[in-house]
């Protein structure tokens, strides 16, 4: 294995090389066959659903290891094409509305709960204090369900711009649920995410890149399919304590501040009732 070149690394595995045309994702030490086997059939239901994605190739051992072996997809992240040419904003934005949209248009099932994940989620918030956590679980438990294919941490930096158009990639979170759940979330990447911070664009334009891509992704979205944005707000709650389950020091701060400001707001909505 040392000498297959690292294409990428993520909290939960590595990407190596493995062909000339694919790619290993190796799942680091710990990771059981059946996890393996699970996301494995999860990704094969989606590439056989028509959405770009990559191809999947079957389970392998390495090391005493297990991975999977993917198609590989040549080219560049949106991110980083949105960074190296900020001017193309809205059009990249455009593309990620396009994108969104054709995976909600799917129902697929054999999926796990949406809701059952937020649930687990919202439970292992571990900087989450107890009685923040059940309000985000009572938030969620008035919300409804939904039948659509959601990917559960769709932004920029998990579409690949190649030579056959955006492919999406990073299918570990994908459920069955609510779209507006999605949406929330990704609204939440975008706004609280971590951006590189490139030497041709400053603070100032970075934060006015991510509010241009957000409205024109939502006016491109609601164009084609109708959303209820105040559906959206009520998903912003549980969606932002389950984030807090992932341990990602550098946002724990702000979205602690976030789940914050929304149990208050829910507090105060009900006391006017």
């Amino acid at each position: 294995m040392s000498k297959r070149q690292t294409v990428g690394l993520g909290r939960t595995a590595e990407i190596l090389s493995w062909n000339k045309n694919q790619v290993l994702k190796l799942f680091r030490d710990g990771w059981s066959l059946s996890s393996a086997k699970w996301e494995e059939s999860v990704a094969r239901k989606i590439y056989e659903a028509g959405l770009p994605v990559p191809a999947i190739f079957g389970i392998v051992e390495v090391d005493r290891r297990y991975g999977i072996i993917y198609e590989r997809v040549e080219g560049p992240s949106m991110l980083s094409l949105l960074i190296a040419e900020p001017e193309k904003t809205e059009l990249f934005a455009g593309v990620f509305a396009k994108l969104h949209i054709q995976m909600h248009s799917l129902e697929l099932t054999g999926l796990p709960s949406q809701r059952q994940r937020l649930k687990r989620k919202i439970h292992n918030a571990e900087p989450l204090p107890d009685n923040r956590k059940n309000a985000a679980l009572r938030a969620l438990r008035k919300l409804p369900d939904g039948h659509t294919l959601c990917h559960g941490d769709f932004h920029p930096d998990n579409i690949l711009m190649s030579s056959r158009g955006p492919v999406i990639i990073d299918w570990n979170d994908a459920t069955q649920g609510n779209p507006h759940a999605d949406i929330a979330r990704t609204l939440l990447l975008l706004q609280q995410g971590d951006t590189p911070q490139p030497a041709n664009i400053d603070k100032e334009q970075i934060s006015s890149m991510r509010s241009s891509f957000i409205d024109t992704y939502l006016k491109s979205y609601t164009k084609t399919r109708p959303i209820s944005l105040e559906k959206i707000e009520l998903w912003r709650l549980p969606v932002a304590a389950a984030r807090l389950s992932e341990g990602i020091k550098e946002e724990e701060n702000r979205l602690l501040s976030i789940v914050e400001i929304l149990v208050k707001s829910e507090f105060h909505k009900r006391s006017r009732r």
